[in-house]
């Protein structure tokens, strides 16, 4: 609700861009099994992300992005000593909610930076090869019932051209997850992380008078 009200007075004046946005993401997760024990870092997830993005500035250099966006989740696991490796996957659909704010005209350097809230589609172990009470438990099992909700904040910059109404845009973006998958207590604590590389396409579809 207080999001919509400070939305909508942006949305009478300015202008207005939709798109397309794609390219990968690379996520990690880190844990710790029991309270007093150090974290432990796992590999992370490489997986294609792309997402439909509106646009809309409402003053010269700033405004806000809006984003659906398909995003995979998880880590991949392995074990020296029981020589094998664990990977789940997590596909979200994720909406950051950005502020957007740019310097130059043409050539622009860019900033975003906000929230962004997310469901969890589904969960997959994709390996299984060890188990045991130090390590991270399965997800994609009848009996997980990982978390649904995900939220978090997302940080990014990248430089963006413009060619007449459209706009291209290369990305490189953070996000940190304040949530977890984890509902049954089988660890601690945990930390999932995520940078994306991507390319953006932009087509202006309304410009008012203000703006100009």
């Amino acid at each position: 609700m207080v999001m919509a009200f400070l939305v909508l007075p942006m949305m009478v004046q300015g202008q207005t861009s939709f798109g397309i946005r794609g390219g990968y993401s690379v996520s990690s997760m880190s844990y710790r099994y029991s309270s007093g024990r150090p974290a432990v870092s796992t590999s992370g997830i490489s997986a294609p992300t792309f997402a439909f993005v509106m646009e809309h500035f409402a003053g010269k250099n700033a405004g806000i992005q809006i984003e659906v966006q398909y995003l995979t989740l998880g880590f991949t696991q392995t074990d020296t000593i029981l020589i094998g490796t664990n990977r789940t996957e997590m596909n979200y659909l994720k909406m950051p909610v950005l502020s957007n704010f740019y310097v130059g005209r043409g050539g622009r350097f860019h900033i975003k930076l906000g929230p962004h809230f997310g469901y969890l589609l589904n969960a997959t172990d994709v390996q299984r090869e060890f188990e045991g009470p130090l390590f991270l438990p399965t997800y994609g099992g009848r009996r997980d019932k990982p978390r649904k909700f995900m939220y978090g904040l997302t940080a990014g910059a990248g430089l963006s051209s413009l060619f007449g109404k459209s706009t291209i845009e290369g990305d490189l973006r953070f996000s940190y997850e304040f949530g977890r998958p984890e509902t049954q207590d089988r660890i601690f604590d945990m930390t999932s992380t995520n940078i994306e590389f991507t390319l953006t396409y932009l087509f202006q579809v309304a410009k008012t008078k203000l703006q100009k």
